[in-house]
């Protein structure tokens, strides 16, 4: 299908419009919404395509999968896709309403670098072998780069630094390891590595295994390579982070998760399990330590990456399945917190626990935006990390993996207590503009105003990215059977194996 291809082609042609009539506020939003509203049709079409034929595969120029570049797209594929381009769809409405604020970003860059963004999305998602993948990647970081800083604050440019030098850290040992893969397979296309790779020594495949689980990790941010992430991402305009929260790790453990069960890493299973725990612990442990709500949440990002690194660790259909959906439900939790985090710094001028409160009366809608998918990220039932939680506790249990469910469980809890934080810091108490005379209620009392039809679209963004969390819960019956279907098809592997090698465009 021509809409494989098109879902990265046309994000990137629309990025070169939008950049030229970046002055034109009105006609640069219609190149971006428009784009971003056809390639999120596209990736649903994709789905349901997908869901009734089996996977898609383009080779582009007609090329054989040992020379050119394949783009396919299977089960675990379109479901992360369909999900990813709906969610910047609506960040990119939400950064339109949050227009002409403080915290807003500029629009005059973000339009456009969020479409290179998308392309870059999407063909990490898609692509077939590993140098495409490293291209991708390339993409998302000069993207998020500028994303970062574009403000060209003093805060944004010393956290963004050490943002792109660990990514290019990382990059750099993402390209050694494509070079080193291909001296010993011949090949990088992911379908003949899942052939050829397990056909080496077991010094060569652990070296293989170990070397892209940095590579990855490192994108993912898991223990100990997360360190770049709670520094750079509160110091972006809220809007931008909520993209990253929402997507750039999730990447990171998408591309994990692919290459690790297609290539056969069970052995590999241990560590990562270890890792995971690790991951979570040091992860809630931050978040409970911090005072200010972004800061909070942005710890959690990497709590929650242990949760998918323990699917992938225990490399059964059950766990890695687990990990699909938790990848599914983890991208519009996190990037709804981050919107609401966004209008909570809008409306009081900060994100800091000891100088926000009353939100709960002052705007009870939006407290309501936050405990929803709050609930579900520390995984009550019945929201979507409920779900994702149990499948993933039901397949430690059967593995038999005593230590890590116990960890997950404990981190859970967790979890929960940092939210109430944030509920009892935020949402509850008394509204510091009541006090004008306070230091509190002055700053309050200065923030600027945003237009009421501001607030109508990012509220309006907002509640749309909430909505999608209680459609995951409430079709999570049919969403389990792809990700189980998803994860045999990982697991096994033939089946991706004979799409990509005997198929062509379809």
């Amino acid at each position: 299908m021509a809409i494989t291809a098109l879902a990265v082609i046309l994000p990137l042609m629309a990025s070169m419009i939008a950049l030229g009539v970046r002055q034109y506020d009105a006609l640069r939003d219609l190149v971006a919404l428009g784009t971003h509203a056809t390639c999120s049709v596209f990736a649903v079409v994709l789905l349901f395509y997908v869901e009734a034929n089996g996977a898609v595969v383009v080779r582009l120029g007609g090329w054989a999968p040992e020379l050119g570049i394949v783009l396919v797209a299977d089960t675990f594929a379109v479901l992360v896709l369909a999900v990813a381009m709906v969610t910047i769809l609506l960040v990119e409405i939400f950064a339109i309403g949050q227009r002409g604020t403080s915290s807003g970003a500029d629009p005059k860059v973000v339009g456009p670098m969020l479409l290179v963004l998308t392309a870059g999305v999407a063909l990490s998602i898609l692509s077939g072998d590993l140098f495409t993948l490293f291209v991708a990647f390339e993409l998302m970081l000069v993207a998020s780069y500028v994303l970062l800083t574009h403000q060209g604050r003093a805060g944004q440019v010393r956290s963004g630094m050490t943002y792109v030098v660990i990514n290019l850290f990382a990059s750099t040992l993402f390209l050694f390891g494509v070079a080193f893969v291909y001296a010993s397979t011949g090949t990088v296309n992911l379908a003949l590595l899942a052939e050829r790779i397990p056909e080496l020594g077991n010094g060569v495949r652990w070296g293989i295994g170990l070397w892209f689980l940095v590579v990855f990790g490192t994108k993912a941010a898991m223990f100990p390579l997360f360190s770049w992430l709670p520094d750079s991402y509160p110091t972006a305009p809220t809007t931008i982070t909520a993209v990253f929260a929402g997507l750039l790790t999730k990447i990171g453990m998408y591309a994990m998760v692919r290459f690790h069960t297609l290539t056969g890493m069970d052995d590999l299973g241990g560590v990562i399990l270890v890792i995971a725990g690790l991951t979570m612990i040091v992860g809630v442990a931050g978040a409970l330590a911090q005072d200010d709500m972004k800061r909070i949440l942005s710890f959690h990002i990497v709590s929650q990456i242990g949760y998918m690194m323990m699917g992938l660790g225990l490399f059964t259909v059950a766990g890695v399945a687990g990990a699909v959906i938790f990848i599914v439900h983890q991208i519009p939790v996190k990037t709804v917190l981050f919107l609401v985090g966004a209008m909570v710094e809008a409306d009081r001028g900060t994100s800091a626990l000891g100088r926000v409160g009353g939100m709960l009366t002052r705007r009870p809608w939006l407290a309501l935006m936050f405990a929803l998918p709050a609930l579900s990220l520390a995984g009550l039932p019945p929201f979507s990390g409920f779900v994702a939680k149990l499948a993933l506790i039901d397949a430690g249990i059967d593995a038999t993996s005593v230590a890590i469910v116990v960890v997950a469980l404990v981190v859970s809890a967790l979890t929960l207590l940092s939210m109430v934080k944030i509920w009892i810091g935020v949402f509850w108490g008394n509204d510091p503009a009541d006090d004008p005379g306070s230091a509190v209620g002055t700053v309050a009392a200065g923030v600027e105003s945003v237009p009421r039809s501001g607030w109508a679209t990012m509220s309006a963004a907002a509640m749309a990215t909430m909505t999608i969390t209680l459609v995951i819960a409430l079709f999570a019956g049919p969403l389990w059977t792809m990700s189980e279907r998803a994860a045999a098809e990982l697991l096994d592997g033939e089946t991706y194996i004979h799409s990509v090698l005997d198929g062509g465009e379809r």
